[in-house]
């Protein structure tokens, strides 16, 4: 008869929490594994820096990206900073005359609870090109990496 309650969190996240994201392309198309992508993905990350956002790991795929990262007290709210992202990497994109649209409007994001869980999803991420039969061992796929050491 009654609908049961949420769980409650365990813990209270202050300070910076860890976010798993992950950001699709509009149609699934195979846009982003290339070295241009990459390449705006890693300046725009390694600039969040600057405004209180450390990425962290992050897996490449042709039509998504997987990424961690930590936000601020000081930080852009992470809706504005994933905007950024997709800004970035869609300008790289029509500057290779790729016809737009780029990515879905949405994109997924969870708080990462506890270094388990974040070296749990992380060994699930980056194995992703392997399942996808892109290269034989995760190691080898070129569009991975981490911009900083993130810990919980």
């Amino acid at each position: 008869m009654f609908k049961p309650r949420l769980k409650r969190l365990d813990t209270l996240f202050t300070g910076a929490p860890v976010y798993f994201l992950t950001a699709c392309t509009d149609g699934r198309r195979a846009l982003l594994a290339n070295v241009g992508v990459h390449d705006a993905l890693i300046r725009y990350t390694q600039e969040a820096r600057n405004h209180s956002v450390l990425a962290g790991r992050y897996v490449l795929m042709p039509d998504h990206v997987h990424l961690f990262a930590a936000f601020g007290s000081a930080s852009p709210s992470l809706a504005e900073w994933m905007k950024g992202l997709k800004a970035v990497v869609a300008r790289h994109l029509k500057s290779c005359q790729v016809n737009a649209p780029f990515w879905q409007e949405r994109f997924f994001d969870h708080v990462m609870r506890s270094a388990e869980s974040y070296e749990q999803k992380w060994l699930y991420v980056r194995d992703n090109p392997v399942r996808a039969g892109l290269v034989a061992n995760w190691s080898d796929w070129p569009y991975q990496g981490e911009i900083n050491p993130l810990t919980l």
